[in-house]
């Protein structure tokens, strides 16, 4: 969804728990916009913390630590395919978002390794180079 889209343009919250590491390093990257994540439903009911690349979403973290990447599918299925993250049904096909809960230290650096390579690849990097590193990760071939 673009970022005009969301609702008002906000900052994010502070999120309670290991999810505000993940946060902050993503906003440390060049070119993030972090806005307030609104509730779908309910406009007016902050539901966690937005991360753009321009127009285009990286994707988001909630308040109660579950992340949701914008991913497509080329990224989305294999990282599923290796148990990196699990699928999202909210999206419009296999793969093209998928999730992780944050709930300790190791999983807000998974989510930010998540987001990484997210980043990545709305940065310009072939998905041919973000496959070898989930392998090298994964330790699968």
């Amino acid at each position: 969804m673009k970022l005009a889209a969301k609702g008002p343009l906000q900052p994010p919250p502070v999120l309670s728990g290991p999810g505000q590491q993940t946060a902050e390093i993503i906003q440390s990257w060049p070119a993030i916009i972090a806005a307030t994540h609104w509730d779908f439903y309910h406009r007016t009911r902050v539901d966690g913390a937005d991360f753009y690349v321009g127009e285009a979403e990286l994707g988001h973290i909630h308040l109660n630590g579950e992340v949701h990447l914008a991913a497509t599918p080329a990224l989305g299925l294999p990282l599923l395919k290796q148990h990196l993250a699990s699928p999202l049904p909210y999206g419009q096909g296999p793969g093209d978002w998928v999730s992780f809960m944050i709930r300790t230290a190791a999983d807000a650096d998974h989510a930010t390794w998540l987001f990484r390579l997210n980043y990545d690849r709305l940065r310009g990097t072939a998905v041919d180079v973000l496959i070898e590193r989930l392998r090298a990760v994964s330790g699968k071939s």
